[in-house]
This record gives C-alpha cells, structure tokens and sequence, in this order.
C-alpha cells in the first residue's frame, strides 16, 4: 500500500523564517547588478569621451595645418615650405621634399592667398592609428591688379598621423 504525502494546510505559503533571508538575498543580488550596470555604463561614457577627445584634436591639428597649408606668402616662400614640412611626414613630407623646388618657385610666382578651414570630420580611423579627415577650404585671393577677389572651395582628404604628442599629415589629397 502506497503511502500519501501529508502537506501542511498551508503548503503554498512560505514560513515566516525563510522571508528575511530571501528579502535579503534578492537586495543584495539587486545592488550588486546595479553596481554592474552602473560601471558599465562609466566605463562606456569614459570610452567615448576618450574617442571625442582624440577626434577633436585630431580635427583640430588637420583644420590648422590646412588653413596654414592653403594661405600662401610669396614673400616668405622658404618659411611657408618650413612649417608644411614640419607638419607633414611619410609619403607627404617625402613627396613635398622631393619637389621643394618647384614649389618655392610657384609660390613665389602666386599671389598671396588666405585660406580657411571651413569644416572637417573624420572619415575612419585606420588600423594602424592614423585618421582619415575630410576637410572643405576656402581659399581667397585677389587678381593681379587688385580688384577683383576669387574664392575658390576645394575638398581634401588628409590622413593624419600621431608622432609624439603632435598629429602630422602623411598624405594630402584634393578631391574633385
């Protein structure tokens, strides 16, 4: 003969001594996946923060380099190419070696020219750490005779490289 299970008349309601560590456990797991979450999220908003920080240099050193870049000097010609070859490494600075004298020459023939960085924005970070910056300038100059004032509007994409604590550019090209 098979013997039944007696259950208590109130089999469903938990015993008093069971609801204050119950209560506590819950409270304990509850604060403990709110610290989570809460370290979570600071560590998410200090990433992006770093990330923001980075771009905002970068942006701040390629607009630089482009307005001095497109404000031409005839007059001081040698220090123009000085402060661009300074500012510029790899394959640019090579490529602007190599052709200095051209340059010189051209600058020195063009009317002066103010330029402006208008806006730039990152395009993507690269592997290896460098940033690929869209960048719209304006450059103004005026006619020969001093009359007439022509602005033109280019588009660049520069890719900026960190060296040190600096950003230089390592390659520069007009897009059309």
């Amino acid at each position: 003969m098979r013997r039944r299970l007696e259950l208590p008349a109130q089999w469903w309601k938990p015993s008093r001594q069971w609801v204050l560590p119950i209560t506590v456990s819950a409270a304990v797991l509850l604060v403990a996946a709110s610290i989570a979450a809460s370290a979570l999220i600071l560590y998410m908003h200090e990433a992006q923060r770093r990330v923001a920080m980075k771009e905002a240099v970068v942006l701040s050193s390629v607009r630089s380099f482009m307005t001095e870049f497109t404000s031409l000097d005839p007059f001081h010609a040698n220090a123009y190419v000085d402060r661009i070859l300074e500012r510029g490494t790899g394959d640019f600075a090579k490529q602007y070696r190599d052709n200095m004298n051209p340059i010189l020459v051209h600058i020195a023939q063009a009317e002066p020219t103010k330029g402006t960085a208008l806006d730039a924005g990152v395009e993507r970070w690269n592997d290896d750490g460098s940033a690929s910056v869209l960048v719209a300038t304006e450059i103004t100059t005026k006619s020969p005779d001093g009359k007439q004032v022509i602005e033109s509007t280019n588009r660049w994409v520069v890719t900026a490289q960190q060296e040190g604590n600096q950003w230089k550019i390592s390659s520069l090209l007009q897009v059309i």
